[in-house]
């Protein structure tokens, strides 16, 4: 049933990626958060490092808003869902304000989504070489689409208080307000990497520490007042709440281990909320520095993340590389994602890794395969039945590539549409190179969770049998 939705919300756009959208969204949740607001933060498009800034910032879970991934029929309700409890959102968008799925439409834009939201945009512009023609650009993204509502400027990487009061006297007579000036400052960057910023969880003092100067920089250099105003001018939303709760009244028990840790942080918040609403227990480990899996383990959830970067830490835990192989190979069910699917293969760039795919070999390159996906399953397993649909996206560059003869009875997990076979299913085991974010298929969950809960009770069965034939040697 339909409610309605009443909480503050701001996007923050850029002209370009690369603008420092990520830097002042994340400033923003911060400096809003020290004057007291609860602030709920969001990130546009399929990213997992910049909402682990933002959750860092906020104390609260950093989820995404992505219309490809879910359908732009759940945006508001996710939307809705992850504002409860909360006084203002943050929306960080993706790439320029218009780029979206194609070249040719707003599809999983920024724009897209802030309309979608009916949410007020705040345009970052990298002002750092421009004077006049910051107002050309402003114009331009203020007026491309009549329906989007262009309601702020902050001008980022600005050279003196000079080169302010040029891109000031410029944007003026578009009565676009400049609610921002940041001045250029080489302290305000990001480490990054091959696949973007490095992930708080990398780096957690460091970056709780950016996180402070960029809030402070944020509050010394825009004006959170009339940012707060803009919010609060967004209409309210008509729109049902979205919930992880199964529709099933009986309860189940499962325990699913999900990876964590450094080698590990790529999962989307609300996969975690639809296993816990199926009935399962979720519970984290590192498998950087644990030598066992969690107690009464039932199901493997082996997200994303860096396991290249921590390759040896990684290899060196062979208590752990034994434990996974043994589950996997005792029939329970394992998902794994992109660096969970490197981390089940039999070596990686020449380290060890799980075995699990033994056959299998995972090699870092220099090309990124990058995209949304359609895909569909070609076997059943833990995760989807044979012909089961599902979108996802890759990004990454490594390569995974089994050795001649390998992998006897396992089938390909997806058929990506236009791109041919992809991942691997045998036994228990769905690993595939895909990311993805469950909130449209529920289903999926649902159906790992019920096999976390056939393998409990197979467990609980062998766990009988073994006993009583132990009983009756004695006997």
């Amino acid at each position: 049933m339909a409610s309605r939705v009443d909480v503050p919300r701001i996007v923050v756009a850029g002209t370009h990626s690369g603008a420092g959208k990520t830097t002042i969204a994340s400033g923003l949740m911060a400096a809003l958060r020290k004057r007291g607001h609860g602030v709920a933060p969001f990130k546009v498009g399929p990213d997992f490092i910049d909402p682990s800034y933002h959750a860092l910032a906020t104390g609260r879970p950093g989820r995404n808003l992505d219309a490809f991934l879910s359908g732009p029929e759940l945006i508001a309700p996710l939307f809705a869902h992850g504002t409860e409890g909360a006084e203002v959102a943050v929306i960080e968008g993706v790439m320029g304000l218009f780029d979206g799925k194609s070249g040719g439409g707003e599809f999983a834009s920024t724009a897209h989504v802030a309309k979608l939201l009916d949410a007020p945009v705040l345009l970052v512009v990298d002002a750092g070489a421009m004077a006049r023609s910051a107002a050309a650009i402003v114009h331009g993204y203020a007026t491309f689409d009549p329906e989007l509502r262009l309601a702020g400027v902050i001008l980022n990487r600005v050279g003196s208080p000079t080169h302010e009061r040029l891109l000031r006297e410029a944007i003026e007579p578009l009565g676009i307000p400049v609610l921002g000036v940041l001045l250029r400052d080489p302290n305000l960057c990001t480490p990054d990497r091959h696949l973007g910023l490095i992930p708080a969880a990398e780096r957690k003092a460091e970056a709780r520490e950016a996180l402070d100067r960029a809030g402070e920089t944020v509050a010394r250099s825009c004006d959170l007042e009339g940012i707060m105003r803009l919010a609060t001018s967004a209409g309210p939303l008509q729109t049902e709440r979205w919930d992880p709760a199964s529709p099933e009244p009986e309860p189940v028990e499962a325990r699913v281990a999900v990876a964590s840790g450094p080698a590990f942080s790529f999962v989307y918040e609300e996969n975690l909320e639809l296993l816990r609403g199926a009935g399962a227990e979720t519970v984290f480990f590192d498998p950087t520095t644990e030598a066992d899996l969690p107690e009464s383990t039932d199901a493997l959830y082996l997200g994303g993340g860096f396991p290249e970067t921590y390759a040896q830490a990684l290899s060196e835990n062979e208590p752990l590389l034994e434990k996974v192989r043994s589950f996997a190979y005792s029939g329970h069910p394992v998902v794994a994602e992109c660096g969970g699917l490197l981390y089940l293969c039999r070596e990686l760039d020449g380290k060890k890794m799980c075995g699990v795919l033994d056959g299998v070999v995972a090699r870092m390159t220099d090309r990124l395969s990058l995209g949304y996906r359609e895909a569909r399953a070609l076997a059943n397993s833990p995760l989807a039945k044979h012909g089961d649909t599902m979108r996802g996206h890759e990004f990454h560059y490594s390569t995974v590539k089994p050795r001649a003869g390998a992998l006897p009875g396992a089938s390909p997990a997806w058929e990506l549409s236009g791109r041919g076979e992809e991942g691997f299913v045998a036994g228990g085991v769905h690993a595939s190179y895909l990311h993805t974010h469950w909130a449209a298929t529920p289903e999926a969950p649902r159906r790992f969770v019920w096999n976390a809960v056939r393998s409990r009770v197979r467990s609980g069965a062998q766990t009988i049998r073994s006993s009583a034939a132990s009983a009756g040697a004695r006997a």
